[in-house]
């Protein structure tokens, strides 16, 4: 967990704003990226949605149209602005001249925020194709990309595939002692999806003893249900609420992540459950 939480800060804390080694370029003897790197860094200080920090770029891309960091940049403010067809026209640019570092961000943002989750297929399997290294991270640090790519699979319809990827990335996570805030829970609610209720409560007690989330206690909730298991269940319905109501829950600031749940979700689920036992 300590792992998680300090990978997390840092890459949220530098995730945007990573700036390349310009000296690098000039130790390579590539002089108009240097040049044009060391323009793009004249960009610190400057908000990203002034005019200052765009004909900053602007002039970068001038001097060297083939580097990929300017446009990159460039984009990320169209992108939050919601400017979405000028951002796809710079990335587009950026990992086509550098399809190694700008291709696992694309795939990311095209899972995230447009829900294009077979451009994210695409996007994270022509990464693996082109490097021998591990593809890493999301953005945002949540992920590691073959987890969500793993999600776009599950939201195409084709959830035994997305069972495959993410289990196989959970053990090498586990080896490395690192495991993403919610992999656990994604991989639980496919198991429960899919009717494998014991393998579904094994993982959700495995996000138990890790990050404990409402979405958690409300998953293995229905798992227990599934079992015939109803104080069970009411006792992780219970949790689930105080889990929720102290802030401990799925989070992502863009947008509504995959499994997440609300307060109404776990307030009728418990109503329903109350009514069964009534009734019987």
């Amino acid at each position: 967990m300590k792992k998680f939480i300090l990978l997390f800060l840092l890459l949220s804390f530098f995730g945007i704003n990573a700036q390349p080694n310009c000296e690098a370029f000039k130790m390579r003897g590539e002089m108009l990226k240097y040049e044009s790197c060391k323009k793009a860094m004249e960009t610190k200080g400057h908000y990203q949605f002034s005019k200052e920090y765009q004909v900053k770029l602007d002039e970068a891309i001038e001097i060297d149209p083939t580097y990929d960091y300017p446009y990159w940049a460039k984009s990320i403010a169209y992108l939050k602005s919601g400017d979405f067809i000028t951002w796809k026209k710079l990335i587009d640019k950026a990992v086509k001249y550098n399809p190694e570092d700008r291709l696992g961000y694309r795939g990311w943002c095209r899972y995230q925020f447009f829900r294009d989750y077979k451009g994210a297929i695409e996007d994270i399997e022509e990464l693996d194709r082109l490097v021998d290294y591990d593809i890493g991270q999301s953005q945002n640090g949540m992920y590691h990309l073959n987890i969500a790519k793993g999600l776009c699979y599950k939201a195409i319809g084709e959830r035994d595939k997305a069972i495959d990827i993410i289990e196989k990335q959970i053990k090498l996570n586990e080896e490395e002692d690192f495991i993403g805030a919610y992999d656990y829970v994604h991989l639980g609610v496919l198991y429960l999806e899919t009717g494998e209720i014991e393998k579904a409560i094994e993982v959700f007690e495995k996000q138990s003893g890790y990050n404990d989330l409402a979405e958690n206690q409300y998953y293995l909730a229905l798992s227990q249900q599934k079992l015939g298991k109803t104080a069970e269940s009411r006792i992780s319905l219970e949790n689930a609420r105080k889990l929720y109501l102290k802030g401990r829950k799925m989070f992502d600031p863009y947008n509504h992540p995959m499994d997440k749940i609300y307060l109404e979700d776990i307030d009728r689920e418990i109503e329903q459950l109350t009514l069964r036992v009534d009734k019987n």
